[in-house]
């Protein structure tokens, strides 16, 4: 049986290794428009865009025939208010029961553990970005 898999990313663009890998495979995914930064320019665009992509992920989490749902930052947009935890808990308590669910991000609402099949945290030990060095392409995206 193959796996049908479905991936949200949350926060940022998407147009590096992980894009080209979901459409060699045909994963469906779909990325927030604006990006996500921790000082916003514009949170009320922010805000909808964010919105506009948990619109699919809602759909994903109601479709049986996905598998997999990957929702990828997904911790970001609601510790910053850009998606209600209690939507999020709602999704998930009415999924279907075969699917399973993977979150990633950081400081992951208690909540959000509980209930998703997989929680995963990158720890950042030490970055080039805190000694002053610019993000640089093909390096950290």
């Amino acid at each position: 049986m193959a796996l049908n898999a479905a991936w949200r990313n949350l926060s940022k663009a998407l147009d590096n290794g992980e894009r080209n890998l979901l459409e060699q495979h045909g994963v469906e995914f779909n990325v927030m428009a604006t990006g996500f930064t921790w000082d916003t320019q514009d949170k009320e665009a922010d805000t909808k865009a964010a919105q506009v992509v948990w619109k699919e992920c809602q759909r994903m989490l109601a479709d049986p025939s996905i598998h997999l749902v990957l929702l990828d930052e997904l911790t970001y947009m609601v510790s910053y208010g850009y998606i209600e935890l209690e939507e999020v808990v709602e999704a998930l308590n009415n999924r279907p029961r075969e699917q399973s669910v993977v979150i990633t991000g950081r400081a992951a609402h208690r909540t959000l553990i509980e209930m998703a099949d997989t929680v995963s945290e990158v720890k950042n030990v030490k970055h080039a970005f805190d000694s002053g060095l610019k993000a640089r392409k093909g390096v950290d995206w």
